[in-house]
């Protein structure tokens, strides 16, 4: 009798890939379970039916998967097996784009040698590479944080060689980088990602071929920075995860470089909030915490920032407690008197309708409904009209508060929504908010055959089909 949890060991030539499941007492479809799974782990879309491994396993020819499985079961096998696999050992051709952790080519040192071998893995990197870069998970996602906070003061940040940068250029790049900030803010969108990027090479370039004081060099260093913290966010909120961790991975490394905190731990805030997104909520509360722990500054708005960050990271983990403190401590700094330098200009998003929008999310993931609707109506109320995306994604929360407290609204549910739908199917280019739609549509279901409800979500399906 042939026990359903492994397969027939591979005999004489038979294919590697059954030799190996055979040794860890799986079968095809178990195989099949666990590559889906570990395809969701990376925010993938792909999927295979639980039959499909078979053909890799059986017959006398059997049939090698198509891409990306051959990456993703290499992958999962080096995960499993803890060490490397690759399609080759696995009797498949080595045509598929390879499979490669996201911090690939990023491992550098805290200096400004290491940060500019970063800065030139991120840049260069052409259309012929077709590797298959996977998010970075658990411990292996807390890594450079810890990296971070625990490195030491960069050295003198001067170069010596090439054509003298002055500071008004870095001054001139600095105003290039806050108009792209603020078409993010409007527009969203990936398509915004390549004329970010071109901007980052170009202060690569500047950082890598060109001489500079102390002074400049630091401030190019964190130019680059916050240009990688937003084509970080922009990838993040297009879905494209393990990109926006390639991003943050070199931020964190120009910030260390340019010596400031600030920069540094806001960058850490964003990949928090990805965690949190994903899944990885003790991911999030890592890094929002070590952000916190990093920043020595006092300055109000980053202070904000920081702690909003790590409010919504407990408020997902159902840390009730932490979460209040961390939302009244946001608000506290926000009310405190502003330092005599004043904000750095990326922190200009964070003000009271801002805080409000944050809390009223953090509420709704605690569950006092009552609590998160009046703080998105504050923030829907203050908010600046150029802040399109942001408009839509505080309509979907405050539509779900009346959908999931205990008597729903099914009117304002519907009505909210629709504010969100008309901007996103009209304006702005946002795959973050778009999902909240798509989980609000889902919350609607039990609702169905009621005549709004209907036509709220037929509207809503020509956007989130464009989405996916």
């Amino acid at each position: 009798m042939t026990n359903s949890n492994t397969t027939t060991p591979a005999r004489g030539n038979g294919p590697p890939l059954a030799a190996l499941l055979n040794a860890l007492g799986w079968n095809p479809e178990r195989l099949a379970r666990r590559l889906n799974s570990f395809a969701e782990r990376q925010c993938l879309p792909d999927r295979i039916h639980p039959k499909t491994p078979y053909k890799w396993v059986t017959g006398d020819r059997p049939r090698p998967p198509r891409p990306p499985w051959p990456s993703l079961t290499a992958a999962l096998m080096s995960e499993v097996l803890h060490r490397e696999v690759t399609p080759s050992e696995l009797g498949w051709p080595t045509d598929d784009p390879q499979a490669v952790p996201a911090d690939t080519g990023l491992i550098v040192p805290w200096d400004t040698q290491g940060t500019l071998r970063a800065l030139r893995a991120r840049t260069q990197a052409g259309a012929m590479d077709r590797r298959l870069f996977l998010m970075l998970l658990g411990s292996a996602a807390t890594s450079p944080a810890h990296e971070w906070l625990i490195a030491h003061t960069a050295p003198d940040s001067s170069h010596t060689t090439g054509t003298r940068v002055p500071m008004q250029v870095v001054d001139h790049l600095d105003q290039i980088t806050a108009q792209l900030r603020r078409m993010d803010d409007q527009l969203g969108g990936g398509q915004l990602l390549n004329l970010v990027h071109q901007h980052l090479r170009y202060v690569t370039g500047l950082l890598d071929q060109n001489s500079y004081t102390d002074a400049v060099g630091r401030r190019l260093h964190a130019t680059a920075a916050e240009l990688l913290r937003l084509a970080g966010f922009i990838s993040f909120d297009a879905g494209l995860h393990p990109r926006a961790q390639r991003y943050w991975i070199g931020a964190l490394h120009a910030a260390h470089a340019a010596g400031d905190h600030a920069l540094g731990a806001n960058v850490l805030g964003f990949w928090s909030c990805q965690a949190k997104d994903i899944g990885q909520i003790r991911e999030a509360v890592t890094l929002a915490e070590t952000a916190r722990s990093g920043y020595r500054g006092a300055t109000p708005a980053v202070t904000a920032i920081l702690e909003l960050r790590a409010a919504e990271a407990h408020a997902n983990d159902h840390a009730t407690t932490q979460a209040r403190r961390a939302i009244d401590a946001a608000f506290d700094a926000l009310t405190a008197n502003p330092t005599s330098s004043g904000p750095p200009d990326w922190c200009y998003w964070m003000d009271q309708a801002q805080a409000h929008a944050q809390a009223g999310y953090c509420y709704l993931k605690l569950g006092d409904h009552t609590r998160a609707r009046t703080h998105l109506r504050h923030g829907l109320t203050l908010q600046d009209s150029s802040y399109s995306r942001e408009g839509a994604l505080r309509h979907v929360l405050l539509a779900t508060t009346y959908l999931q407290q205990d008597r729903p609204e099914l009117d304002q549910a519907l009505t909210h929504g629709s504010h969100a739908l008309d901007a996103l199917a009209g304006e702005v280019d946002s795959t973050r908010c778009i999902g909240h739609l798509s989980r609000l549509v889902d919350n609607l279901h039990p609702y169905r055959r009621r005549t709004g409800v209907t036509e709220f979500v037929d509207r809503a399906r020509p956007v989130l089909a464009g989405t996916s």
